[in-house]
């Protein structure tokens, strides 16, 4: 079996398009090769986002990688490369299944394929995005999950909604959940969290959001919920996270409420920081109306941080009873929540103990495993 990825949407390079797919993309490149049998192959096939000798030597070394001259960070051309190039490069790299991880394969292509669905946000908050991209997610996704033999999706929630939206049979719909790596657990007392809360003038207890600042994240809401907390139970309130789209109006609720110097924005995160942001913080709090799966939240149980997240979409499947759920429309529920979590050690601690023993059944070595085992039922029936 010979797996080709259509990985153009991995980067190395910091900002927020390196968080979220490009990372699933990561991962599945560091684990599959070990799920694989001894004479299958992957080729993932990139572009100059991907240019970083140290990364890529720290994967697998049996991964052939083919860049694209194409400059296919440019949304345009990479979605011309997906359907054009994508399937003639395939052809010529002797690739038996294409993988398109993040909604899209080619539809021309007759080599058998498979399509990770990570969300259907666009479905769900149309508003939310710009007409062009909105239409093309709209047409290509669903045309694309009729195409392929399999699809997966990163939960059990955004499976039932890929069966309910795009009319998929769920025969060919595959929940396989997101991980989290060993690099996620607590460094509490470390010498290294010494130094970065001393490198980030970090205090000694902060409420912690971390994410792309997008709307359906929630973060006006979280605003306005922090903002009824009194003033003497306001811990900082950190948002950690590169600056997506639409993000204005956080900005705007900070300052209308006057929470300027309790709301801090260090922005984009690197990768190798996170753990120490979810270990340096009190509590994680994620109020987003809508997740496909909700990878921030697993590595801060895993990292043995208390969450407080919604009651909704593949949130709870994630959280199971080991986080504070609220109601992301109700101010006054997420605050209680924050007051109950920041007030009481007690119940901080035990959901510490409870979330990472429930994120420890989430790691990427299964993701792989489970995504092999698409990939030869997906041959199988092709």
């Amino acid at each position: 079996m010979h797996v080709g990825i259509l990985a153009q949407l991995l980067s190395f390079r910091e900002g927020y398009r390196q968080a979220g797919v490009s990372r699933y993309i990561e991962y599945l490149l560091r684990y599959l090769p070990d799920e694989l049998s001894g004479g299958d192959q992957i080729t993932a096939f990139t572009g100059d986002a991907s240019r970083a000798p140290e990364r890529v030597a720290a994967l697998p070394a049996g991964i052939r990688w083919a860049r694209t001259r194409w400059p296919t960070g440019k949304i345009p051309i990479r979605i011309l490369w997906e359907q054009l190039a994508a399937p003639v490069s395939a052809l010529s790299a002797g690739v038996d299944l294409i993988h398109g991880p993040v909604n899209v394969v080619p539809l021309v292509s007759r080599t058998p394929s498979v399509v990770t669905i990570h969300d259907l946000a666009f479905l769900q908050y149309p508003e939310q995005y710009p007409a062009m991209q909105r239409r093309y997610l709209e047409r290509m996704t669903r045309l694309s999950t009729q195409r392929v033999s399999r699809v997966i999706a990163v939960s059990e929630y955004t499976a039932r909604d890929v069966s309910v939206r795009l009319g998929v049979p769920e025969s060919r719909v595959v929940a396989v959940p997101n991980g989290v790596t060993a690099e996620f657990y607590p460094r509490d007392g470390s010498d290294e969290l010494a130094r970065f809360r001393r490198k980030n003038e970090l205090p000694d207890e902060f409420i912690l959001f971390l994410g792309t600042l997008q709307p359906r994240k929630n973060l006006p809401g979280l605003i306005r919920a922090y903002a009824r907390l009194q003033p003497s139970e306001r811990l900082p309130l950190y948002v950690v996270g590169g600056e997506g789209w639409m993000y204005s109006e956080i900005f705007h609720e900070v300052k209308r409420l006057g929470l300027e110097d309790v709301v801090r924005f260090p922005g984009y995160a690197a990768s190798e920081t996170l753990p120490l942001w979810y270990s340096a913080a009190t509590a994680f709090v994620y109020p987003s109306f809508y997740e496909g799966f909700g990878l921030p939240v697993l590595e801060a149980m895993a990292c043995g941080t208390p969450v407080v997240t919604s009651d909704r979409t593949s949130l709870p499947e994630v959280v199971g009873s080991t986080g504070l759920l609220i109601d992301p429309d109700d101010p006054d529920s997420i605050a209680e929540a924050l007051r109950r979590l920041t007030s009481d050690a007690d119940l901080r601690a035990s959901l510490a103990r409870s979330g990472r023993e429930r994120a420890s059944q989430f790691t990427w070595q299964r993701t792989a495993r489970e995504t092999a085992a698409v990939y030869r039922d997906a041959l199988n029936d092709s």
